[in-house]
């Protein structure tokens, strides 16, 4: 080994470099507070080492880069590790350049002669926070397309070149693919070769003026090894055992793939900018306009840190002071700032919503692109544009929620509530629904409901305008077609019924007629009692009940209970009373909603519109009604919680209906088989 290193340091002087590097004078004692530098030099090689790694499976372009990512995350040996140390490294790295630009200044690091260093690590803090901001767009996912999208347009507020800013920055004027490729260009190629260049030049002019003491009295004077070496390595260490459990404890997150088509409302910057992002959103500030707020400040704030040095030279002592506070107050303003961010954002209903939203849709993604399916040639997005999970409640939002709720919400988990008047405080009251909550519809509860409870299942009627002003014509002797919850054939004989409903004796009965109907409505992931269905099928169509509702059948009103849907092809039964044919299913929803006034449906007595293509596309009404019917991939997602407690104890909000109104019969059957092969085939037939 000798012999080696003796012919090595022959050849190009090793241990003089050796020499060179380890024994630097530590005047006052190797001390804690000078491993700042040291530390943000091991998370940049950190952050070199990962990128490769990353580099090495990741596809940049629109089509293939979250799904390069997901595959990082989900597949790849130790991907989803590498990728949260490559994660939480660069938010590291930003908190430790504050901490050693602090220190720096403290202890007088930036004064004559070491000007042009301090001004070199400006520089360096520049070209890291370029890298956040260029690796926030890489996965292609929603968080960094939206956050991204935000910045590219600060860009364009700068003053003079702010339009060409913008357009070099995301590769044209568009925002898409040439903006992600270029992105990848900076973040992979153009920045950390500019990094490495200027903290070669840090390093050096800081070897050539040496360490700056804050207290060279505190202890003896030694050298760079192995005191400080080992205080380096140790804070070295715990910044890897951070990083590492941060990564296996919290691994980054991949939010559902980029899609334009999406608002996105629950988009944030890195936490590290959100002092910015909330300055920016203060009344005052947006007034003076996003130039003022995004550039000229900002420009205003680096402008005092970059003539710190020369503040200090022409003020001497006091400069110093002045530098001192300056940077104190700036970093309780950061803190405090970055404080008020999250607890409004944590208090933002509004915005937990949509953060909810985005956790849903990222788990979606992640489940659909890793199922039997994966991932199609179109790219990840089109999983969530073509699932109904995902994108029925958005429509039912859209398109339903403005007479109905889902579950006592809109359908992405919100609740429906009046708009603030000017000068109004506190939360604002929750709008009543004006048609039937359809959380359940279809379902055993749905029809249980209809059976034995009419009136209170379609109470919400009575909230629309039109049911008032129906109320007044008829009392005022006119002739008005409407329905009417209260004094309707259906309202009427489940009122005039409720003994012999809940009697004993019918018990069974009203179970299987409600497993017969929810049959019929067919709606997936669902199982039924073939012999209740049967039975069910009995008494709907021949009235087989017991005691006084015997001989009483749904057919003697509603002729096509029991048929195929649509039962016949003119518009109506002979009856004139609604189709009962297929009731709830795919088809017969379908058909509802784009023909709700037919004469099959409720004909002159329907206040809902109708949807036609140009409103309600084939293929949204299929999502919607996919989503209804449950008829959509399986899912271990949790969906939106119920909103009907919430909706009920508000001030003002209307009762819950009694879902124990009949409990044996919205109890799932204890033997469950498949329906008979008719039955099956006719579903299938129906859905088709």
């Amino acid at each position: 080994m000798k012999a080696l290193l003796g012919w090595l340091d022959d050849r190009v002087g090793v241990q003089k470099l050796m020499h060179e590097a380890l024994y630097e004078r530590v005047p006052g004692g190797a001390r804690w507070r000078y491993v700042w530098g040291s530390t943000l030099v091991f998370t940049f090689t950190l952050q070199v080492i990962t990128g490769f790694m990353l580099w090495s499976a990741y596809s940049p372009s629109t089509r293939t880069a979250w799904e390069s990512v997901f595959y990082i995350q989900n597949e790849m040996f130790l991907g989803a590790i590498i990728r949260g140390l490559h994660h939480y490294s660069a938010q590291a790295m930003v908190v430790l350049m504050a901490i050693h630009l602090m220190q720096v200044v403290i202890d007088g690091a930036y004064k004559a002669p070491r000007e042009i260093n301090f001004w070199l690590g400006m520089v360096l803090m520049m070209i890291v926070l370029g890298l956040s901001l260029t690796g926030y767009l890489l996965p292609w996912d929603q968080t960094g397309y939206y956050a991204t999208q935000v910045t590219t347009n600060i860009m364009s507020a700068t003053p003079v070149v702010g339009a060409e800013v913008q357009t070099l920055a995301q590769g044209g004027r568009d925002y898409g693919h040439l903006t992600l490729t270029r992105f990848f260009a900076m973040h992979a190629g153009m920045l950390p070769a500019m990094l490495v260049g200027f903290l070669a030049l840090h390093i050096y002019v800081f070897r050539r003026h040496g360490l700056t003491v804050h207290d060279p009295k505190h202890a003896p004077e030694t050298t760079f090894w192995p005191d400080q070496v080992l205080k380096d390595a140790v804070a070295c260490l715990a910044v890897l055992a951070t990083v590492l459990m941060l990564a296996v404890f919290r691994p980054a997150e991949l939010s559902a793939p980029a899609d334009p088509a999406v608002k996105f409302d629950a988009a944030r910057p890195e936490w590290y900018f959100l002092f910015l992002f909330r300055f920016l959103r203060f009344h005052a500030v947006e007034a003076l306009g996003l130039t003022f707020g995004a550039i000229i400040v900002p420009g205003i704030i680096m402008g005092i840190i970059a003539v710190m040095p020369l503040t200090e030279r022409v003020l001497g002592r006091f400069g110093h002071m002045l530098n001192k506070a300056f940077m104190w107050a700036m970093a309780a303003g950061v803190v405090a700032l970055t404080v008020l961010a999250f607890y409004e954002d944590a208090n933002d209903k509004g915005h937990q919503a949509a953060l909810a939203e985005a956790h849903r849709d990222a788990k979606r993604a992640a489940e659909l692109a890793a199922g039997p399916d994966k991932i199609p040639v179109e790219g990840a997005v089109s999983l969530l544009r073509r699932d109904p999970f995902t994108q029925g409640p958005r429509l039912f939002a859209q398109h339903c929620s403005s007479c109905h709720r889902f579950n006592g919400h809109d359908g992405r988990g919100t609740l429906v509530t009046d708009a603030l008047k000017p000068g109004q405080t506190g939360d604002p009251a929750i709008t009543p629904p004006t048609a039937a909550d359809l959380g359940n519809f279809g379902s055993r509860e749905w029809m249980t409901a209809i059976v034995v409870d009419y009136s209170n299942h379609f109470r919400w009627l009575k909230n629309a305008g039109w049911y008032a002003e129906a109320q007044k014509k008829t009392a005022a002797g006119e002739s008005v077609d409407f329905i009417d919850p209260d004094s309707s054939e259906m309202a009427n004989w489940t009122a005039d019924n409720q003994e012999s409903l809940k009697a004993a004796e019918n018990a069974d009965n009203v179970k299987a007629l409600v497993e017969f109907l929810a049959a019929e409505a067919g709606h997936q992931q669902s199982e039924f009692d073939a012999a209740l269905i049967q039975k069910g099928r009995a008494l709907a169509v021949d009235g087989t009940w017991a005691g006084a509702l015997a001989g009483t059948s749904c057919a003697s009103c509603h002729e096509t209970i029991g048929s195929d849907f649509p039962a016949t092809p003119d518009d109506s039964s002979a009856s004139g009373y609604p189709t009962m044919a297929k009731y709830g299913s795919a088809a017969w929803l379908k058909d509802f909603i784009r023909h709700p006034d037919a004469a099959r449906h409720y004909g002159a007595k329907n206040r809902m519109p109708a949807y036609s293509p140009e409103q309600l596309s084939d293929s949204d009404l299929d999502l919607l009604v996919r989503w209804m019917t449950k008829d959509y991939t399986p899912t271990a997602v949790d969906d939106y919680p119920s909103q009907l407690a919430a909706f009920s104890a508000a001030p003002g909000g209307p009762a819950v209906p009694d879902a124990a109104a009949a409990p044996a019969a919205v109890e799932q059957p204890s033997e469950k088989t498949d329906p008979p092969a008719d039955e099956k085939s006719a579903d299938a037939e129906a859905a088709k």
